[in-house]
C-alpha cells in the first residue's frame, strides 16, 4: 500500500512524517500522476479555498472523485474535512469541492486564530486514553446524513469533529500535530 499526500498547501509533511514512522511508503500527489501511485489519499489541513482552486488547476479534482467511487480511501484534516463536505457553510460561491461525505461543514466555526484550542475528545473506537484534538481556525461538522457515522465530538460542546462514511474520514482538527498516530492507523485499515 502507498498513501498518498496531497501536496498542494497545507501541513502534508506532518502527515507524510507520522506514515514514514508508520513504515507506510508514502507519494506527496501533486499531478494525476502521481494520484495514479497511491492506494489512500490524505487531504491536510491548509486554506480550503486554496487547496479547491489548486485542485481545479492541476486537474485533480476530478480524477480524485473517480477514484473516491472505486479504489482510493480519503481522510481530510481541517481544510481537507471542508472540501471532503457535500455541503459547505461560510464558504464562497462555486469553492471547488470533493463533495464526498454526505455532511455539512462550518468553515472557522471556532472564530479566529486567536480562538484555537485543543481539546481531549473521546473516540469509542479507540478507547482510551482520549485523543487530543488540535483545533486551529477550525471547522465544525454541523451534520450528517445516515450514512456517516459520528467518531468524536467535542465534550460540553454542538458538533461533530470526526466522521467517516465507508472508506472517507474526516477530522477538523489536526491528528498530525501530536504523537498519536491512531487516526493515521485507523485510516490504514479503511
Amino acid at each position: 500500500m502507498t498513501a498518498g499526500i496531497l501536496a498542494l498547501q497545507g501541513d502534508f509533511c506532518e502527515h507524510e512524517a507520522i506514515l514514514q514512522r508508520l513504515g507506510v511508503p508514502t507519494q506527496q500527489v501533486r499531478l494525476p500522476k502521481h494520484l495514479d501511485l497511491v492506494d489512500r489519499l490524505i487531504i491536510p489541513g491548509g486554506e480550503s479555498t486554496t487547496i479547491g482552486k489548486l485542485l481545479v488547476r492541476f486537474d485533480l479534482l476530478e480524477p480524485i472523485r473517480q477514484r473516491a467511487g472505486r479504489d482510493l480511501a480519503i481522510w481530510g484534516t481541517c481544510a481537507g474535512a471542508i472540501l471532503m463536505a457535500r455541503t459547505i457553510i461560510g464558504g464562497i460561491d462555486g469553492q471547488p469541492r470533493l463533495g464526498l461525505m454526505d455532511m455539512a461543514v462550518r468553515r472557522n466555526a471556532y472564530g479566529r486564530q486567536v480562538d484555537s484550542f485543543e481539546a481531549a475528545l473521546p473516540v469509542a473506537v479507540f478507547g482510551q486514553p482520549p485523543v487530543h484534538g488540535v483545533f486551529i481556525r477550525a471547522p465544525i461538522i454541523e451534520s450528517v446524513g445516515a450514512d456517516v457515522t459520528v467518531l468524536a465530538e467535542v465534550p460540553g460542546q454542538q458538533g461533530v469533529v470526526a466522521a467517516q462514511q465507508g472508506r472517507h474520514l474526516a477530522t477538523t482538527f489536526h491528528p498530525e500535530l501530536t504523537g498519536d498516530d491512531r487516526f493515521h492507523r485507523y485510516f490504514l485499515e479503511l
